[in-house]
């Protein structure tokens, strides 16, 4: 556990025993976008609204290895940056008044303490749900997705697994580090397969007593509680393409004037093109009535359009897990931003999770017979590589 202490006044020493505890049974929560993502969580303050940019190494380029007097004059890289938003600062209050400390600290009492751990550790877990539900709101910006090969995902297998590793393959994502978080569901489903509990198959004990899922097909493989379901889906019915001789890689496909209802953002589209009836395309627009220009996540087609009037379907809604490369999503964390000068806070301490990374600022403000502490964070999250994330859909 990492400490660090901004402040110069009173640095709520007293409160230090506290904290660990309820930070120790928050680190137990089932989260997994947040691990899984890559994180710039440098502690300096950013304003809600504010840009921050995270660094991009570019790719490398090899040459051919050619004697001479000197090595060749070149390694020089142009470092790209990627713009993101500190999209929300959140806190969450902690109160108590003296009557109450001493009603709770009389004998027969349970004690302020004992009841602060629980408070800390409800407040920290609001945050990190709230911080792994944006998370995986970023569905909405997958390349591609894959559908149950058996009736639920990995309810037969690993072919799930597969089918999505192919997806991210084919689009030229790095294989070195793939993540894959799914559904509490998706998790028993996989805890079920034989091959995975048999230790002489496994390699391992570690599902079959510990629980803990593997590594698979090159996945790191995480749970979480906040893997999204769409509440609605596009009503869109008998809606048709309107123009033919669409490329490999088009991402816009004007619709006929033909069929009714509407496609959202984020639906998975299929087209009866010839040859590829199945693929599972992610709109990345909304569509309301019956016409329009329906776009379509990078890379685009996997097959050219030779002919028009071909019918789309927009799959029903489900779980929407996903696998993507580590790099192609972000989350940037902040403390909440502070006026010049400071404020009323009497003290302040900065507590990193060693499981999950984030850094939470507790601050203390002493009132009129009161004292009220306030956990906060500041974050912003962003796919910043569609192409590298893939959509594992549920029944």
């Amino acid at each position: 556990m990492a400490y660090e202490d901004p402040s110069t006044g009173n640095t709520l020493t007293n409160l230090i025993p506290t904290l660990y505890c309820a930070l120790d049974t928050v680190s137990r929560e089932l989260v997994g976008f947040i691990p899984a993502v890559t994180r710039d969580a440098c502690p300096a303050r950013a304003a809600i609204g504010q840009t921050v940019y995270s660094f991009v190494t570019p790719a490398a380029t090899a040459s051919d290895v050619v004697a001479a007097p000197l090595p060749p004059d070149d390694g020089e890289q142009v470092m790209g940056t990627i713009s993101m938003t500190i999209q929300k600062s959140r806190r969450v209050p902690v109160r108590w008044q003296g009557e109450e400390s001493m009603q709770m600290n009389s004998a027969g009492g349970v004690g302020v303490s004992a009841i602060m751990v629980d408070q800390f550790a409800q407040a920290m877990r609001t945050l990190v749900n709230e911080i792994e539900s944006d998370l995986a709101g970023l569905y909405v910006h997958a390349s591609r997705a894959i559908v149950p090969a058996a009736s639920t995902l990995f309810s037969g297998g690993f072919a799930d697994a597969a089918n999505v590793r192919k997806i991210l393959a084919d689009n030229g994502a790095p294989l070195s580090d793939l993540q894959m978080v799914i559904g509490t569901a998706e998790g028993a489903a996989l805890r079920t397969l034989a091959n995975l509990t048999r230790v002489s198959e496994a390699g391992t004990t570690s599902i079959l007593r510990q629980g803990i899922l593997l590594d698979i097909l090159g996945f790191a493989i995480r749970e979480s509680a906040q893997i999204k379901t769409p509440a609605t889906v596009g009503s869109a019915s008998s809606v048709t393409t309107a123009t033919a001789d669409k490329a490999v890689g088009d991402t816009s496909i004007l619709l006929a004037s033909a069929g009714t209802g509407d496609i959202k953002a984020g639906d998975l589209i299929t087209i009866a093109n010839t040859g590829d009836t199945t693929t599972q395309y992610v709109s990345t627009t909304t569509i309301t009535g019956n016409a329009g220009t329906l776009l379509i996540a990078a890379p685009g087609l996997r097959k050219i359009i030779t002919a028009d009037t071909l019918a789309l379907a927009v799959r029903a809604a489900g779980s929407r897990s996903m696998a993507f490369a580590r790099s192609a999503i972000v989350l940037a964390s902040r403390a909440p931003a502070l006026p010049e000068g400071g404020d009323m806070a009497t003290g302040s301490r900065i507590i990193t999770d060693p499981l999950s990374g984030l850094s939470f600022e507790v601050r203390e403000y002493r009132g009129y017979r009161q004292i009220q502490y306030e956990v906060s964070i500041a974050w912003g999250v962003k796919a910043v590589k569609e192409e590298h994330i893939a959509i594992l859909a549920g029944a």
